[in-house]
């Protein structure tokens, strides 16, 4: 018989279009998020709109209608034990928040392994690396300390290829998502760890979804890789789109950082998948430029972090900052990334003299 798996993931927005593939697989997953978020889930399930090859519109998947169960709370009573994976799927500093940071120490010590999809890889992520000195990292989060209890080999991380966003105008149970790519996960170093990812990634890949027409494959799969390298895959792409939304001038959409000087583009795009293959990658383990240029040609908004910060927020992601420590590690330099860096620092100190 087939294992179906409880599975906890730690934040509902961009957490719930991984929750949607899990629940069409037919396992169980609980969502940890706000409470007006929770009750809205609990109460109409989450609204997930993908593009569908063959559909001229965008497909909604209903999570109430999938073979799997969903529930959604606030971080308070949970116990990660009682899952059989936990996935990371807030944005860095949210864990530092009062009852996430509580409930992520008790992940750690529950010993459960552990799928990061943050754009941000966690600390414990990084000691998986060669050659990376973690300690020289930790300025770069928002507060390091809340990994610190974790056991490296039981970290795993995911990249978040695929974009997805909130609108808006709609209610916070509903995704948006603009490009359905997939999931690209490296294995745990457990064998036993890593045959619940290839379960997943089996049973997701299996799955259809029944529109009353008949049952259709959505795309956004998992993808499960022996090599730690292929997440690193995505450090590219933020550099040179996401993080380039942060203009002199204010922002733009990916799509303009990335096409309004194709060859610039190019060239940070390379130099931190030379960083990424100093480290250990392999050419496989990457994505050409072409492909990802391509792609951004779809991504006419600005990207998350963009928004963030010019909406004020104290804290982001910093991906950029990561890449230029590590980079000054290995001895490399880009004064393109030193830009990118000092903008955002600019702009984040702005919004922390306001709150």
């Amino acid at each position: 018989m087939q294992t179906k798996y409880k599975i906890l993931i730690m934040g509902a927005s961009y957490g719930s279009l991984l929750a949607a593939k899990l629940l069409l697989a037919g396992h169980t997953v609980r969502l940890v998020c706000l409470p007006p978020e929770a009750e809205l889930i609990n109460k109409e399930g989450a609204r997930v709109r993908m593009p569908v090859k063959g559909s001229k519109t965008l497909v909604e998947v209903d999570t109430r209608r999938l073979p799997g169960s969903l529930s959604a709370g606030a971080p308070a009573g949970i116990n990660p034990a009682d899952y059989d994976l936990v996935a990371l799927a807030m944005q860095e500093p949210q864990y530092c928040s009062q009852g996430v940071r509580e409930l992520l120490n008790a992940v750690a010590k529950s010993r459960v392994p552990c799928m990061s999809i943050m754009n941000m890889p966690p600390l414990p992520y990084l000691a998986r690396i060669p050659g990376v000195s973690v300690d020289a990292c930790r300025p770069c989060y928002t507060d390091p300390t809340v990994w610190d209890s974790f056991d490296p080999a039981l970290m795993t991380l995911c990249s978040p290829d695929p974009q997805a966003s909130r609108p808006p105008e709609e209610k916070v149970n509903v995704l948006l998502v603009r490009l359905p790519t997939n999931f690209k996960s490296a294995r745990f170093v457990s064998d036993a760890h890593t045959a619940i990812l290839r379960q997943l990634e089996s049973d997701i890949e299996a799955a259809r979804l029944d529109t009353g027409d008949g049952k259709i494959e959505l795309p956004v799969k998992l993808k499960v890789h022996d090599s730690v390298f292929v997440p690193l895959a995505k450090w590219s792409m933020l550099l040179a789109g996401n993080y380039r939304c942060v203009h002199k001038d204010g922002i733009r959409s990916i799509k303009d950082a990335v096409h309004s000087d194709i060859e610039a583009s190019r060239a940070v795009y390379e130099w931190v998948g030379s960083l990424c293959k100093l480290l250990g990658a392999a050419e496989k383990d990457l994505v050409p430029f072409e492909k990802y240029a391509n792609a951004a040609q779809g991504l006419t908004g600005p990207s998350s972090a963009a928004r963030a910060l010019y909406g004020g927020a104290p804290h982001i992601e910093r991906v950029d900052r990561l890449i230029k420590t590590i980079a000054a590690q290995k001895g490399m330099h880009s004064d393109v990334v030193d830009e990118v860096v000092a903008l955002v620092d600019a702009r984040l100190g702005t919004n922390q003299r306001k709150t």
